[in-house]
């Protein structure tokens, strides 16, 4: 067997793992979605600050990680009915919320001791980790609620099948038609034919979406829509950020694809844009 071959049946093999992975965890039960959001947190971020790291910076990796899955886990205990902790959840989530405000100036004393160079870019990209990383997967926490009184874990996973709709879309009508370049500073194999191809898939996903779900055609287009043009973005801002630290892969967790956040970045960057766009119209 070839080594493109065999390159290639690892990609599927591992893609198809994955796949089962992700929305067994999404369909399963809110405890398992939770899981699964501290998962990719946790993998995100380290593979994020190791970028940081390849470009000077010394993020503080640990206040970092917590401050993340603090958040997370205050956002999880929101939605959640299941969590009872120390009398009730209000005062949990009070509790949660003063040590994650705690932890935000802690890292400025905690770069007086550190003695490292350049420590506002320290403490910037320390902050960027949680902002990027840990905030939108957060906001996923209420993607199975809204619009609903309880927890569905279809809108996740049509959400998930949008993204990835845009994906294969653009893939596909990018090679075959693929003329102009979308972003070739950043991403020299994107076009504009493909993004326009990516946004049909996605938007015809998003009325398939209606359809089964009942719902409202235009709303869950306009949500297909608005994933799938942010999800762009997102691809083009991890590549930027790889590329400013010179590697090719984000990490190497997942064979074949790279790391966690090479196969979740449109989503980190879509989900803010679709939590607000379900908050409000849906």
């Amino acid at each position: 067997m070839s080594e493109k071959m065999k390159n290639f049946w690892i990609r599927t093999l591992s893609g198809a793992v994955l796949a089962v992975v992700v929305l067994g965890a999404v369909a399963w039960c809110q405890w398992s979605f939770g899981a699964l959001l501290a998962l990719l947190l946790v993998g995100g971020m380290r593979e994020f600050y190791a970028l940081a790291e390849a470009q000077g910076s010394r993020p503080q990796r640990f206040i970092g990680l917590v401050a993340g899955l603090l958040l997370l886990a205050l956002n999880f205990a929101f939605v959640s009915d299941d969590i009872q902790v120390l009398g009730s959840a209000r005062e949990a989530f009070g509790f949660g919320l003063a040590l994650l405000l705690l932890l935000l100036p802690t890292m400025i004393v905690c770069e007086l001791y550190r003695a490292k160079s350049n420590p506002v870019a320290n403490i910037g990209t320390t902050l960027l980790g949680v902002i990027y990383v840990a905030l939108p997967l957060s906001l996923m926490c209420y993607i199975p609620i809204l619009g609903s009184e309880t927890w569905d874990p279809a809108p996740m996973l049509f959400y998930i099948f949008i993204i990835w709709a845009n994906d294969v879309f653009a893939y596909l009508v990018g090679m075959t038609l693929g003329r102009h370049r979308l972003f070739e500073r950043l991403s020299p194999k994107k076009s504009w034919e493909g993004f326009f191809g990516g946004i049909v898939g996605a938007v015809a996903l998003g009325l398939v979406a209606a359809r089964v779900l009942d719902g409202s055609y235009v709303a869950w287009g306009g949500l297909a829509l608005v994933a799938a043009a942010t999800g762009v973005l997102g691809d083009l801002a991890e590549s930027m950020f790889k590329r400013a630290a010179g590697v090719k892969d984000s990490g190497s967790l997942i064979p074949g694809h790279g790391g966690v956040l090479d196969r979740f970045d449109a989503m980190l960057l879509s989900a803010p844009f679709v939590f607000v766009y379900m908050f409000y119209v849906m």
